[in-house]
């Protein structure tokens, strides 16, 4: 059908089947027709199929398959109940359409009828080559459907007859090279097939909304990608080529440009999701049973089977994801792959230290980047032995009045936890550390000061070292002196850079004496602990970290009050009070010659008298 046919001209139903009806009300009985019309193109849909796979001279029925399933029910201009009404007819059948298409070419690719063969005539060469010309019209079709053309319920449906079709080309595709080389054991993947597939459901985020993007690509993990080693292992593949083809599209012109931006974006934000749902790494060749295409390579040494092969296919395709998410402006994408760096993404690789390049990145992006990108670089340090000299320093600047307010706080109190854990860390560098946190507390909510004093105590339990913080005396009469005369100066520089330098060691932990006379009775009784006999040997910060506004106001509300307390108040008939209410000193009276100033316009106007 032409490209500039006209919506009434796309509604027509064929002469065939039956004539153009009148348009008709709700309200009148033209639903019974709408009905018999539905069930009359289901009806030409089932004979359109029915007298392909009876006789050749039948296979144009397919270009009118083909007709109803581009149709989109997605309908441009003002909409109506009516228009509606058809909007859906017209998604029935183009769905019906498309899985009778689906049928079709699964039946023609078992027979073999798509295959080449050199004992050919030219006749039967053309009408194959037509028959593939109209299938990849099809796989177009199904793409396009994947991708959002037509809403997500279409999307859903779309993908799994793109899987069933994927599935017949192997197996007839591996029948054709098998008879051309003359051996059983060959294996063929349709991967320029699949990888369409895959660009659609990454590309899905475009036309659809994120949540049914994302509903796609569950699906897809786990029918196939999760399942299937074959398609697994050409998943991870075909996410690489996608982000490498949409890059060379950056350089376009100016026109085209934002929409590449804007496909690159949904692309990067979809393999991002799609590659974070495949997190089961295979160990051992055994691991790979299961296949879409059947059946499955017969030598052991096949790529499928290899583990090595398997992991750098996903290796190269975590590598792309990462750099688009890198050049990406996008914070909240980081922060999802930050998130998922060292429990998903670095058991795929097989040298995890090329992640070091983003991860360091966003280590010194600063704020909660900084935060999230501390476990991924912890894990590089711990297990593959990846230097980072300047880790302590970066780490001790994170400490700053935005890290007691982070979501990520109790994140990142964890695995400081672990960073200084060693007994063989300087004592300057921990005093810096306690001392730093100490001073934050006093400008820090209630909330996380409750949760920075335990972990202050379980620091000075593993350093003993840095315990004579807690009570510094003079030694010398000269120190006494000069403390009673001039009193003392905190040598702790807040403004040092380099932990080692910063003259916490120094110091003293006069800032949590401070926090005992805290507003706040609970951060008050925590405080104290540093006063007590340190018999304790460590607290489960854990306890502390669920603590927030809410849970202890409730905690509040709920104590049981053991005495009433006594309050004498008396209620003021005015917010403001007059001069001559006001008792002035002698002094000001003499200066104003013991007159009274006249009262001002706001304590006037404010009389509840």
């Amino acid at each position: 059908m032409p490209a500039a046919t006209t919506k009434a001209a796309k509604r027509k139903r064929s002469a065939k089947t039956d004539a153009p009806r009148k348009r008709r009300n709700k309200s009148e009985s033209g639903s019974d027709d709408d009905m018999a019309d539905e069930t009359s193109v289901q009806d030409r849909i089932l004979l359109l199929e029915g007298q392909i796979l009876e006789s050749k001279k039948h296979y144009n029925n397919i270009v009118e398959l083909l007709e109803m399933a581009k149709k989109s029910a997605a309908k441009d201009g003002e909409a109506n109940d009516d228009d509606d009404d058809d909007d859906d007819d017209d998604e029935s059948a183009q769905l019906a359409a498309a899985v009778a298409l689906c049928r079709v070419f699964m039946r023609l690719l078992a027979a073999g009828s798509l295959n080449l063969a050199h004992s050919m005539s030219d006749k039967e060469v053309v009408v194959v080559r037509w028959l593939k010309d109209r299938m990849a019209e099809y796989e177009a079709e199904l793409v396009a459907l994947v991708a959002g053309k037509s809403g997500d319920d279409a999307a859903a449906t779309a993908l799994t007859l793109a899987m069933r079709l994927l599935q017949a080309q192997g197996q007839a595709q591996r029948k054709e090279a098998a008879a051309a080389v003359g051996a059983e054991d060959v294996y063929v993947f349709p991967q320029a097939f699949l990888t369409s597939v895959v660009r659609s459901l990454l590309l899905a985020g475009v036309k659809l909304d994120q949540e049914a993007a994302e509903g796609l690509a569950d699906e897809f993990v786990e029918k196939y990608a999760g399942e299937m080693s074959d398609v697994q292992f050409y998943t991870f593949n075909a996410v690489s080529t996608v982000l490498a083809d949409l890059s060379k599209g950056e350089g376009e012109g100016e026109a085209d440009r934002a929409e590449t931006t804007i496909a690159i974006n949904a692309a990067s934000q979809g393999a991002l999701y799609l590659l974070s749902l495949l997190d089961d790494v295979p160990s051992l060749s055994k691991d790979f049973k299961t296949f879409l295409v059947n059946p499955p390579p017969a030598k052991r040494s096949h790529a499928l089977y290899s583990v090595a092969k398997h992991r750098k296919m996903a290796q190269d395709a975590w590598l792309a994801v990462l750099q688009r998410v890198a050049l990406s402006n996008d914070k909240s994408l980081r922060k999802r792959a930050l998130g998922i760096a060292s429990t998903v993404i670095a058991p795929w690789f097989a040298r995890p230290e090329l992640m070091l390049d983003f991860l360091t990145d966003c280590y010194d992006a600063g704020g909660a980047t900084s935060l999230l990108a501390l476990s991924g670089l912890y894990y590089l340090i711990r297990e593959r032995n990846v230097d980072y000299p300047a880790f302590f320093r970066k780490l001790y600047s994170l400490l700053d009045a935005e890290l007691l307010h982070s979501k990520h706080r109790a994140r990142f109190f964890r695995l400081m936890d672990s960073f200084l854990a060693s007994s063989h860390l300087p004592v300057q560098m921990v005093a810096s550390f306690i001392k730093r946190l100490a001073r934050l507390c006093l400008f820090a909510p209630p909330s996380a000061v409750v949760s920075v004093v335990p972990w202050i105590y379980n620091m000075l339990k593993k350093h003993p070292q840095c315990t004579f913080m807690i009570h510094r005396v003079p030694r010398t009469a000269d120190e006494r002196a000069a403390l009673a005369r001039d009193g003392l100066a905190d040598p702790f520089s807040l403004a040092e850079k380099d932990p080692m330098e910063t003259g916490a060691v120094d110091s003293c932990l006069w800032e949590l004496v401070q926090l005992q006379s805290h507003y706040h009775p609970n951060v008050a009784t925590i405080a104290k602990i540093v006063s007590e006999q340190f018999t304790k040997q460590a607290y489960n910060v854990e306890d502390f970290f669920d603590h927030s506004y809410q849970s202890m106001l409730e905690a509040e509300f709920g104590k049981e009050v053991r005495k009433t307390p006594v309050v004498e108040f008396q209620i003021p008939k005015r917010i403001f009070l007059p001069h001559g209410e006001a008792v002035a000193p002698a002094a000001d009276t003499a200066d104003t010659g013991g007159e009274q100033p006249e009262d001002q316009l706001l304590v006037k106007l404010w009389d509840f008298a």
